[in-house]
């Protein structure tokens, strides 16, 4: 249907069409879109090995199609206990508002960087497709990521990290615009105001690379998909626009907020995990941020809100949760994730005219 496609030429699919990664979802959402013909991704960087060996079993037990493993690849900071006292600081009003114990211990899931372990996962699972976030691993866990046969993908944000990637072999890159939901993939630079959007960024690293381009970054619907094509991508990732589906299976807090969103309610924010990312706004946001100097190095602000979320989220609130999503929320609709792939993909081709190259 796609004609000749190069991203489609490197991952056996039906339609160039890439579920975001994102922490949240549930893995249920990975397979639905892989079974419909897109490239269903599974977030790992909060997964033990164990659990992301499990959950790719999983999708492999509903669909033999190609589906993506991704992974962070950020460097991880040495802790400020300067900043972390004043960060405990900040939060203690809210720890007495809901009657918690600041000094509890808190369990969380923490944001590792890929390492040997999770390459020993992927010599056992063999996924079709691995993407990265922040940049690349070093340069011995990469090559022997290539060496397993897989199409490796990676995030940029600007020209330079489109360039730095392509210099390393990557065999195509995800154009992150700053409409996207979730965490920008900066890795060059570290000021989230710079960053360029996908109408202006993505024709500008097709012109700059020669590896397909994925254009990721406020598309949600067949229009923008049509769009992404007219300015070069091979493929487009789309994250928020799959949040409200059946098999994201987020809470309550998060799906309502995403119900209710306008164009104006997203904010990018380092208040949740300690790096930028953009999600909707809510009161820690507010009251605290966007963006706050004394929030912890990356991820370990999470960790001081870990309590304050489940105790807001058990009382029916996302005052301190990450509702991620991006400028384009309010086009989001709920559907089941695999027709929304069907749909998506049939939309863009008629206002593409039939296939592309």
């Amino acid at each position: 249907m796609w004609g000749k496609n190069r991203f489609l030429d490197r991952v056996p699919m039906q339609h160039p069409i890439v579920q975001a990664p994102m922490i949240g979802p549930k893995p249920a959402l990975a397979a639905s879109v892989s079974a419909a013909g897109g490239l269903g991704s599974l977030a790992c960087a909060a997964m033990n090995p164990d659990a992301v060996r499990s959950e790719a079993a999983a999708i492999r037990a509903r669909t033999d199609a190609p589906f993506n493993l991704n992974f962070f690849c950020h460097l991880p900071e040495a802790p400020d206990d300067e900043r972390e006292a004043a960060w405990r600081s900040r939060l203690a009003s809210y720890y007495a508002e809901l009657g918690l114990d600041p000094a509890a211990p808190i369990a969380m899931a923490q944001r590792s960087p890929f390492d040997a372990a999770m390459l020993a996962v992927l010599a056992e699972v063999r996924p079709a497709v691995v993407s990265f976030h922040f940049g690349l691993p070093e340069t011995s866990l990469l090559d022997r990521v290539r060496a397993l046969g897989c199409t490796i993908l990676s995030s940029a944000t600007t020209v330079r990290e489109a360039r730095w990637l392509a210099e390393r072999g990557v065999d195509a890159i995800i154009a992150q615009g700053a409409e996207a939901g979730g965490h920008r993939g900066l890795f060059l630079g570290s000021d989230p105001a710079t960053q360029v959007g996908t109408m202006a960024l993505v024709p500008q690293v097709v012109d700059a690379v020669d590896v397909p381009v994925i254009a990721a970054g406020g598309i949600a619907d067949a229009r923008g998909i049509a769009a992404a094509f007219m300015l070069g991508a091979s493929a487009v990732q789309l994250g928020t626009a799959y949040l409200r589906c059946t098999e994201a299976g987020l809470s309550v807090p998060h799906r309502e907020a995403l119900r209710r969103a306008r164009d104006e309610d997203t904010t990018i924010t380092n208040v949740l995990t300690g790096k930028p990312a953009r999600g909707l706004v809510n009161r820690v946001i507010r009251e605290l941020g966007p963006l706050c100097a004394d929030a912890p190095v990356f991820p370990t602000a999470a960790i001081g809100l870990q309590p304050l979320r489940i105790e807001a989220e058990r009382r029916g609130s996302g005052d301190f949760s990450p509702l991620w999503a991006g400028q384009g929320a309010p086009l989001a609709r709920e559907t089941e994730a695999g027709r929304l792939t069907v749909e998506l993909a049939e939309g863009a081709l008629r206002l593409l005219g039939g296939p592309r190259a």
